[in-house]
């Protein structure tokens, strides 16, 4: 990937409401040519979406997030891909990782309460053939996310002492 791309994309991951006039600016290169490399990324899918961070915990309609490990039994010709298809299908579904290690799927659940996401995977996961067992964690507290710290941290409060 071009340098120039490379260098758009770091600048709208970090603020995606950055103007193509701004991102010129401080690239020092011309509006048109940010202009022309963005549609491209668009184009490409290499940019899929612009999204907001939202830090749920300040806003009353606060929502339940679970983080489930899934071991699943790969079908054959297909491997992991079906099944996890079929997972991320589910409205429920944020997001679905293939992992190494102990377990194969993670998934990120969200749902309105703890007994919403606990029907999802007795109901709707944990019946489906190819799964052998889950573990569900749920997110008590989000401290960070996307590379954003959610709560606002006094600064050091100890007395300072001097010989």
């Amino acid at each position: 990937m071009e340098n120039l791309k490379k260098k758009i994309l770091d600048l709208l991951k970090e603020d995606a409401r950055r103007s193509s006039e701004l991102i010129s600016t401080m690239l020092d290169v011309p509006e048109l040519e940010i202009k022309q490399a963005i549609n491209e990324l668009e184009q490409d899918n290499v940019i899929v979406k612009y999204a907001t961070v939202v830090n749920w915990s300040k806003v009353s309609d606060e929502k339940v997030t679970a983080l489930i490990e899934v071991q699943i039994t790969p079908e054959r010709g297909r491997g992991f891909e079906g099944i996890a298809e079929r997972i991320y299908l589910y409205p429920e579904v944020k997001s679905v990782y293939l992992m190494s290690g102990a377990y194969d799927l993670l998934v990120e659940v969200e749902g309105q309460s703890l007994k919403e996401v606990a029907s999802f995977v007795s109901n709707r996961l944990s019946p489906i053939d190819a799964v052998l067992s889950t573990k569900t964690f749920f997110i008590l507290k989000k401290y960070k996310q996307d590379g954003i710290i959610f709560d606002e941290h006094e600064g050091d409060q100890r007395l300072m002492i001097s010989p």
